[in-house]
């Protein structure tokens, strides 16, 4: 196990603990914060939209075509993914996202 660090839509900054193989969606979801993620991580809602510290960037495999046209429906920064599409492992202990802005 490891943690993830979510600053959320009112600027608080939560450490959960996350576990290998799930979806960055999922262990936010599941420790209680706001993210809607409505089409379960199928990539084709970009409710779970997040901005990724720009140091992590590099160590995340870059998004797929599909994560792409998604993030094209939303207003989106450098940093944007979608936390769906984010499958957390012991490499990424520590990473920091900062939920987006509903509606973005």
């Amino acid at each position: 196990m490891g943690v993830i660090h979510v600053t959320d839509r009112s600027g608080q900054r939560h450490t959960l603990e996350a576990i290998e193989g799930w979806r960055v969606m999922e262990i936010i979801r599941d420790w209680g914060l706001p993210i809607e993620g409505l089409c379960g991580g199928a990539c084709e809602c970009a409710t779970c939209h997040v901005f990724v510290a720009e140091e992590w960037i590099p160590r995340i495999y870059p998004p797929t075509e599909e994560e792409e046209d998604q993030l094209d429906t939303v207003v989106t920064q450098p940093t944007s993914r979608l936390s769906c599409q984010i499958l957390w492992t012991s490499e990424l202990d520590g990473l920091e996202v900062t939920l987006a802005p509903t509606g973005s």
